[in-house]
């Protein structure tokens, strides 16, 4: 049995270890968690629930890149 789920990310087809936390998903794809806001599952999600969130088969992420500037 396979341990290995896919998951929609920005549009993009992934795959992860099942019930892999979000929060290390983000470092993962190479994002920095401080930078960013998440949509989960059509969902915003405040960054407080990320460490809870393990991710599910067939789960649908958005992720945006905070950007400063002026």
């Amino acid at each position: 049995m396979s341990n290995q789920i896919t998951l929609s990310v920005n549009g993009e087809t992934r795959t992860c270890s099942a019930e892999f936390p979000l929060v290390d998903l983000l470092q993962q794809l190479g994002f920095n968690p401080r930078l960013v806001a998440v949509e989960y599952n059509g969902e915003i999600l405040h960054r407080q629930f990320w460490q809870e969130i393990q991710m599910q088969q067939s789960d649908r992420l958005e992720i945006v890149t905070i950007v400063g500037g002026g």
